[in-house]
């Protein structure tokens, strides 16, 4: 079988890409992390969107958001794991 390198082109791709490296064949770093474990990778993120905005450049910004949605992600699968959560209780109800 082909090994396809590109990233996901759908967000459901990148959950299953998340839920992968969370399993118990996954990345051995990513199975061990908790919400607090990943919060400076948020907080990281969360000021380089921020400065890819202030730049104006939107290639940048691009990219930024894509990591910070990324972070986001992974701490909604912590949360599903957990069974705190999940990606519908996000949603607005209305």
């Amino acid at each position: 079988m082909k090994q396809d390198n590109q990233p996901p082109s759908t967000f459901a791709g990148l959950r299953r890409i998340i839920a992968i490296l969370r399993g118990p064949d996954g990345c051995p770093w990513d199975r061990v992390q908790t919400h607090q474990s990943l919060a400076p990778y948020l907080l990281e993120e969360t000021h380089e969107t921020l400065e890819a905005l202030d730049s104006g450049d939107s290639e940048k910004l691009c990219e930024e958001l894509g990591d910070l949605l990324f972070e986001v992600l992974i701490q909604v699968q912590l949360a599903e794991e957990a069974g705190d959560f999940s990606m519908s209780d996000l949603h607005p109800k209305r």
